[in-house]
């Protein structure tokens, strides 16, 4: 496949997914027409990341509505279709929100429902855009003196295979490389699926830009030894009040920036502060499979008898959160100035 194949798009009759699982080393694509086939990408994190996930979730709905035709569905039946969809990433509040605006469009027809989906996807790159260009107009702020440029901490970070465009935490680290403010990237190998490891530093690596893969136990030390100026993140939810649900591993960093008197940034849609989420007592954290801790490279490292526990989020309270960014500008969380939801 070409390497500047997008990493979603509808192709025909069918989305096209680059299949996350399989970087850095293979570049796969995949071409879903089922609605199982959709779910299943999600739950295998095939397709993985809150921008993302919205955009599949708006031409999922053209997968069903053809699905339907195909196979004769009644109405009832593509609604149960597009219930499930919806509700296939449950911290995802743009899931959720993309699926409902493109909902109302299925009388019209697959190709109605595509238009939508190209327009949201559109959307969404064009945030990106500028959630990295407030990101970095905030950090700017944050040099330090004698310093001219910026030792940045992520975790999970990931762009255009989990997003529409340049991606939002690293789109600001994007930026910021962009204007020469930029010395490194300290990225977590973000266990278990290794995000980080596989996908961010692969994205940084592409870009040219200077980056160290550790171990996610390590970060707290380097925050606290003062190795890392800022710690930038993406988030799937933010609630009313500031929380934020952000994969798991992001708490330690959070509360470790709050020690060192570290900016703890959040990068991420403005469509996903939900509003409907008072707390972050309010959302329900998914576990993800118990094999993906027990096991590594294929093979079981662990004893038969143990157990896992593997949540794929957890929330990070807002009092930690130095600064939400959206495409909208950069709000101070921690003083209770959050953005109004969509």
């Amino acid at each position: 496949m070409r390497d500047d194949m997008p990493a979603l798009s509808w192709c025909g009759s069918a989305l096209r997914v680059l299949d996350q699982t399989r970087l850095p080393t293979e570049r796969v694509f995949l071409e879903i027409t089922t609605v199982d086939g959709l779910i299943g990408a999600i739950d295998r994190a095939v397709i993985s990341g809150a921008p993302v996930l919205a955009i599949a979730g708006a031409y999922g709905v053209a997968v069903a509505l053809l699905q339907a035709e195909r196979e004769g569905w009644g109405g009832s039946g593509l609604d149960a279709a597009v219930d499930r969809i919806r509700s296939a990433g449950p911290v995802a509040v743009d899931l959720r929100w993309s699926v409902d605006r493109v909902r109302s469009l299925i009388p019209a027809g697959a190709d109605a429902v595509v238009r939508a989906a190209d327009a949201i996807a559109a959307e969404q790159a064009a945030a990106e855009d500028a959630i990295g260009a407030n990101g970095a107009d905030h950090l700017s702020g944050h040099l330090l003196a004698g310093r001219s440029r910026l030792r940045v901490l992520t975790h999970g970070g990931v762009g255009p295979p989990a997003t529409a465009g340049r991606g939002t935490a690293l789109g600001v680290i994007r930026e910021l490389n962009d204007r020469g403010l930029l010395a490194l990237v300290h990225v977590d190998e973000t266990r278990p699926l290794l995000q980080g490891s596989r996908m961010t530093a692969w994205e940084l690596a592409r870009a040219g830009i200077a980056h160290a893969v550790q171990p996610d136990g390590a970060a707290a030390s380097v925050i606290a030894t003062g190795l890392v100026d800022a710690a930038v993140v993406g988030a799937d939810r933010i609630a009313a009040n500031g929380d934020v649900a952000a994969g798991a591993g992001t708490l330690a960093i959070a509360l470790a920036c709050a020690d060192a008197g570290a900016p703890f940034v959040v990068a991420a849609p403005a469509g996903a502060v939900d509003a409907g989420t008072p707390n972050g007592a309010a959302i329900a954290l998914d576990l993800r499979p118990e094999e993906e801790v027990l096991s590594g490279g294929g093979h079981r490292i662990t004893p038969r008898a143990s157990r896992a526990y593997n949540p794929a989020f957890e929330v990070v309270p807002a009092r930690l959160v130095s600064a939400l960014v959206t495409e909208y500008g950069a709000y101070e969380v921690a003083r209770g100035h959050v953005p109004a939801a969509r």
